[in-house]
């Protein structure tokens, strides 16, 4: 069984980032994102227009300075690898609980389809509560669409902050 992180969030939060669930690098690392080849840090810096910054805290600190939340869709679940195609009995958050805590989050960005197709068939909430919802490239190493195509999906969040 593997578990996913606590969120990157705070009461200035308007966006939140959803990923599946964190591979096996991240876990290792205590990370999100950590595997080198995954875009999502190099993609958030970009559009923000920051230079990026290896420092996990300094990454950090931007998503919050961005009013940037950032969790998983599913806390934890069985998986061989890090392959979203792998994961099996997935258990998702208590979203219901975390927008009723943090009800300045209006947009909700999914880091690829296992993450959107997860919450749709898993989360129900009612509308009242339901931000906004878009579904990204995913920023995975597994996922091989052309750098620039990626970003120009990712600029997407700065009409929300």
């Amino acid at each position: 069984m593997i578990r996913s992180f606590l969120p990157i969030v705070d009461h200035h939060s308007t966006i939140l980032i959803l990923g599946s669930i964190p591979g096996i690098r991240s876990l290792q690392a205590g990370q999100y994102y950590a595997h080198p080849a995954n875009q999502f840090w190099k993609i958030i810096f970009d559009i923000v227009d920051e230079p990026f910054d290896e420092c996990y805290c300094n990454r950090v600190s931007l998503l919050k300075n961005h009013s940037i939340a950032l969790w998983d869709v599913i806390a934890s679940c069985e998986r061989k690898g890090s392959l979203d195609t792998n994961i099996q009995s997935p258990i998702v958050q208590d979203f219901p609980a975390f927008f009723s805590r943090y009800p300045g989050i209006h947009a909700i960005f999914f880091n690829g389809m296992k993450a959107k197709k997860t919450f749709d068939q898993h989360v129900d909430m009612p509308v009242k509560c339901c931000p906004v919802m878009f579904q990204l490239p995913s920023t995975s190493p597994a996922m091989t669409r052309i750098w620039s195509v990626k970003r120009e999906a990712w600029k997407a969040i700065l009409c929300w902050l």
